[in-house]
């Protein structure tokens, strides 16, 4: 039976920031338009925390079931380690789901019926990125799927729950989000080339090869910081945003030198901190304007 720390690492509490940031983001955004509303930014905030556990435990339970976790070089894999059962932790993603859906029902009947269409729609893609007899995960559309639903729709549903309109100034900031989300999961899948080849995934750094990943990284991490100079022309303040600008680098810093392996957990840790420092940064200099 899986410890407490087991349950806590197997929902990898690395990816979080991928969750908090475009909340953050999205509710900065809804107060350039002057119209926060803090309890739905909390539910918001629940929607997009218990979406990404959810997806975490069940891509533990797929890559687990498949045999695709049983030489992965990283975080905790409860059904790959045999911590815990495929069972169990199947259970706690569709815990995770059902909370998420609960908050997201919510919103949605104090906001727009047609939300409920998209968090069911965010759920399914958590399921299927590496769930089902053809996940997309396996075919490279992962970082897709990451781009579109945890920095476009999480940041643009956040604002839109608050304002009830999303502008352009929404838009860049979750497309910066996106990025740098996106450059989590490129940073995790750089690490797992070898043994994802091995087992089949092929994923978007198993098909651009461990080069061109390794571009792709950097583009990711620097996109965000053009984004805060766009955003000049809604307010000076938005630079404040170029505060993640050097840990961003020093995120990139082993993607460039070519690390391999655990030299690159790293990378992933301080690319989701980037994105929340960023989004901070950003939200603050929007609501101070």
């Amino acid at each position: 039976m899986a410890t407490a720390a087991q349950w806590f690492e197997g929902a990898r509490p690395r990816t979080f920031p991928n969750a908090i940031a475009p909340v953050i983001a999205g509710t900065g955004a809804a107060g350039w338009l002057d119209e926060i509303i803090w309890w739905k930014a909390a539910l918001a905030l629940v929607v997009s925390v218990a979406l990404i556990i959810g997806v975490n435990f069940a891509n533990d339970y797929s890559d687990g079931i498949r045999g695709t976790d049983d030489d992965r070089v990283g975080p905790m894999r409860l059904v790959g380690s045999k911590a815990a059962s495929p069972k169990s932790v199947k259970t706690a993603a569709i815990a995770a789901f059902a909370l998420a859906g609960v908050a997201g029902l919510a919103l949605a009947l104090a906001s727009a019926w047609w939300l409920v269409l998209i968090g069911l729609a965010c759920i399914a893609a958590a399921w299927y990125y590496t769930g089902g007899r053809n996940p997309y995960g396996y075919s490279g559309f992962g970082e897709v799927a990451v781009f579109v639903f945890f920095g476009l729709v999480a940041v643009l549903g956040t604002q839109f729950v608050q304002a009830e309109s999303v502008d352009w100034v929404g838009l860049f900031c979750a497309i910066a989000v996106g990025c740098y989300s996106s450059g989590v999961l490129v940073a995790n899948n750089l690490r797992d080339i070898p043994t994802d080849t091995v087992s089949g995934k092929n994923t978007l750094a198993v098909r651009l090869g461990d080069k061109r990943t390794r571009v792709f990284h950097t583009v990711l991490v620097v996109i965000p910081s053009v984004i805060s100079l766009v955003l000049i022309a809604a307010t000076p303040w938005a630079l404040l945003g170029l505060v993640a600008a050097p840990l961003a680098f020093k995120a990139n810093a082993p993607v460039r030198a070519g690390a391999g392996g655990p030299a690159l957990i790293p990378a992933l840790a301080l690319t989701g901190l980037a994105m929340l420092l960023w989004s901070i940064g950003t939200a603050a200099g929007l609501l101070i304007d």
